[in-house]
């Protein structure tokens, strides 16, 4: 499984999903919000201090942290040590994709910033997004009934595939993906 949000796990995310029709859960989620009710919209997703290695290949770190620095100055601090991660998520006619973006190019309607461990323990499931926007832990800018969305339609992603998208996810806690040249991840202690 690849380390989550490398680049192998935004096109494993992407072809799990891939046949996926979620048109359903966009008019369900779209109740709540006229963004959502057109059924299409975006959710970027800034991730910092992540380990080293897990930007997309050519992508410069530098050039992720000015992303997750402009993004911050709008939403809170972000801690830059580390890789930076920016991901968008997108809803179009009821298809969800995940693609990296680096340089913020990509416009959003809602972006979040948070830390790699943060993002890691929500992807796991034992921090609920709501007690991290609460406790401050996560930034937000922009539409928030977006976000609340992206997530029900990411539940509901999870349901119709009778497993959660975290499946997909290399969830041990990785400290600097470069420590292994092996394609298949770092070895496990003691090998």
């Amino acid at each position: 499984m690849p380390p989550y949000l490398s680049p192998e796990w935004v096109r494993a995310f992407n072809d799990a999903l891939s046949g996926l029709d979620l048109s359903d859960a966009v008019a369900a989620a779209g109740a709540g919000s006229l963004t959502v009710a057109q059924g299409t919209f975006s959710v970027a997703q800034v991730v910092t201090g992540g380990p080293g290695g897990l930007a997309a290949p050519g992508a410069a770190d530098t050039a992720g942290a000015a992303g997750a620095a402009g993004a911050a100055g709008a939403a809170g601090t972000a801690d830059t040590n580390g890789s930076t991660v920016r991901t968008v998520l997108t809803v179009d006619g009821g298809r969800l994709t995940v693609v990296e973006d680096p340089t913020g190019a990509i416009a959003s309607n809602v972006t979040v910033v948070l830390t790699y461990d943060d993002a890691l323990a929500i992807a796991r499931g034992s921090l609920h997004p709501a007690d991290a926007l609460a406790a401050g832990r996560v930034r937000v800018r922009g539409e928030l009934s977006v976000l609340v969305a992206g997530q029900a339609i990411l539940n509901a992603a999870s349901a119709a595939l009778g497993r959660t998208l975290t499946d997909l996810t290399d969830l041990t806690d990785l400290t600097d993906l470069t420590e292994s040249t092996d394609p298949n991840g770092p070895a496990a202690p003691g090998e």
